[in-house]
């Protein structure tokens, strides 16, 4: 079984709890407009690698996951639009009894939620917007995804930390965050819900790629509008 890999990246600290292991998978087929890895949107840019190759390096680590709780965190691009490989790397870890979480903006279909969810210990979910038309001009796709895939975790009982980045005209609308804090009251999996402050680190990748950057003027949130939209999801 082989997979696209983009990069592996060991150490990380903020993908998920304790020390772990990062593997981004190559391929996205959302085009977020504040995506500041768009270098992992085409399955081509990667490596192929076998699954005993990625394990090779995250076993390396096996006594790092032990003292911190950690473990290897899947991450993109989109790791779930390489199904297959993905399935194989989550068995291959639970085999070693290493912890895992997969980062992800949800799968392309519910079947392929049901069959993988239940290899996953903590699902970060990347919700970008509540409404259609707004995930629409975020993503270029459409919104079942997350959709579905949080009410998957709920049926499976699959813990979930969401994740939401704050755009200034873009993803604040109060309204929209409000309906969607009320949406997340009813999943009683979801154990966090993070607010990302949108940044611009990965702009000069945009042109070196030859990318249309449209949020070039666009100022970060304030770190008081970044507190009060975390607290309009989590009492809404």
């Amino acid at each position: 079984m082989t997979g696209s890999v983009h990069s592996i990246y060991t150490g990380g600290m903020v993908d998920g709890p304790g020390i772990r292991t990062v593997v981004f998978f190559a391929g996205c087929s959302l085009r977020c407009l504040y995506c500041h890895n768009p270098d992992t949107w085409e399955r081509s840019h990667g490596t192929f690698k076998t699954v005993d190759d990625v394990m090779g390096e995250v076993c390396k680590y096996r006594s790092y996951y032990k003292f911190s709780g950690g473990g290897i965190t899947v991450s993109g691009g989109e790791a779930t639009e390489q199904p297959n490989f993905l399935r194989a790397l989550l068995t291959a870890c639970r085999a070693e009894g290493i912890h895992t979480v997969l980062d992800t903006s949800g799968f392309p279909t519910e079947n392929l939620a049901n069959e993988i969810l239940p290899l996953v210990d903590l699902l970060l979910l990347d919700v970008k917007a509540f409404r259609k038309d707004t995930y629409k001009r975020l993503t270029g796709s459409r919104i079942e995804r997350p959709i579905q895939t949080l009410h998957a975790a709920k049926r499976l009982r699959i813990p979930v930390q969401i994740n939401y980045v704050l755009v200034p005209n873009l993803t604040d609308n109060r309204e929209e965050i409000t309906e969607m804090g009320t949406f997340f009251r009813g999943f009683d999996n979801i154990q966090k819900i993070e607010v990302l402050p949108f940044h611009k680190h990965g702009e000069h990748k945009w042109a070196e790629l030859n990318l249309d950057y449209q949020l070039s003027d666009v100022l970060p949130p304030t770190k008081e509008d970044t507190a009060n939209v975390l607290h309009m999801l989590t009492h809404s």
